[in-house]
């Protein structure tokens, strides 16, 4: 098995982004994975039991890795997170991606699937696939919830289903309810509940203003608005079956929406590829590694082509 080189740096900007390097030879293609909302991209780099990550699955099969931090984040440079946009997130991922030698794979997880494709729509010379794992739509598609209640500083509403309050100028952590039935999901099999404790441990705050768009609260969630600049790019969006929040209907209506706009994208739902019993965190779970060589797969099949 290849020795793994593994160096950690900052990329450019302010704030600046902070990235893990995995990689086993030089001049592998590409890979940037970008976490989701509550997380960093610890998510990519182990598993709550043990395990080594998809990073190191995807080092190992040649690619040159990248797992990154949202800007204002984890350990990126600070800045007040209720000024933390879903724009400024694109921005900081494009920026990224100027500083690598060629095109990248872009790779997002839930949240980040909004700020995978602005990022496209703004750097498609930097872009040679997007893989969206239970990726968000863009507001353009994303239904605005009903408002529940507002109050001082806060707002409930409804998404999914689950009632959320989001707060406008504090960054909070999930509660119990979010952790186990939507991020594990009642019905998955394949998550490591032996290893809860570690899971919640990893966990951190969703910046206020990124968790109110995510709802889309007041249409306020980032929108594509030049849908010619992403076309010729390969997108794949991942899903499960056991993910409350992303079925195959909802995220297959987003891959519709994507081809009726002139977009090159398709849909895995993971049990038609004989994958089955996994929620929404499946970089994570038990099965971890038959799913990278799925997406593998995909992508080499893709940009190889």
């Amino acid at each position: 098995m290849s020795d793994i080189q593994r160096t950690s740096g900052f990329g450019p900007g302010q704030p600046a982004i902070c990235f893990d390097r995995l990689q086993c030879a030089e001049g592998g293609q590409p890979l940037v994975m970008v976490h989701g909302a509550g997380h960093t991209g610890s998510c990519y780099l182990q598993t709550p039991d043990g395990r080594e990550g998809w990073a190191q699955y995807f080092a190992r099969r040649g690619y040159d890795v990248y797992v990154i931090d949202w800007p204002g984040t984890g350990r990126s440079g600070r800045m007040d997170p209720a000024a933390l946009t879903g724009n400024a997130v694109a921005a900081g991922i494009g920026a990224f991606l100027k500083t690598l030698d060629g095109p990248a794979v872009l790779l997002t997880h839930s949240m980040s699937g909004a700020y995978g494709w602005k990022t496209l729509e703004q750097n498609p010379d930097r872009i040679s696939a997007i893989v969206g794992i239970a990726a968000s739509g863009p507001g353009n598609i994303e239904p605005v919830p009903p408002v529940l209640e507002r109050g001082d500083g806060y707002v409930v509403v409804r998404r999914g289903q689950f009632d959320r309050r989001v707060d406008l100028t504090v960054a909070r952590r999930f509660d119990d309810v979010i952790v186990e039935k939507k991020l594990i999901g009642e019905d998955s099999t394949r998550f490591p509940r032996e290893a809860l404790a570690a899971y919640r441990a990893s966990l951190t705050e969703t910046p206020p203003r990124l968790a109110y768009e995510r709802s889309n609260i007041d249409g306020s969630q980032l929108r594509i608005e030049n849908f010619d600049a992403m076309a010729g790019t390969p997108i794949l969006l991942v899903t499960a079956e056991a993910d409350p929040d992303h079925t195959r209907e909802s995220d297959g209506a987003i891959v519709d929406w994507f081809v009726e706009q002139g977009l090159e994208a398709e849909l895995c739902y993971l049990p038609d590829k004989g994958i089955s019993g996994n929620g929404h965190m499946m970089m994570l779970e038990r099965n971890s590694d038959d799913i990278a060589a799925l997406l593998a797969d995909w992508i080499e099949g893709r940009i190889y082509k």
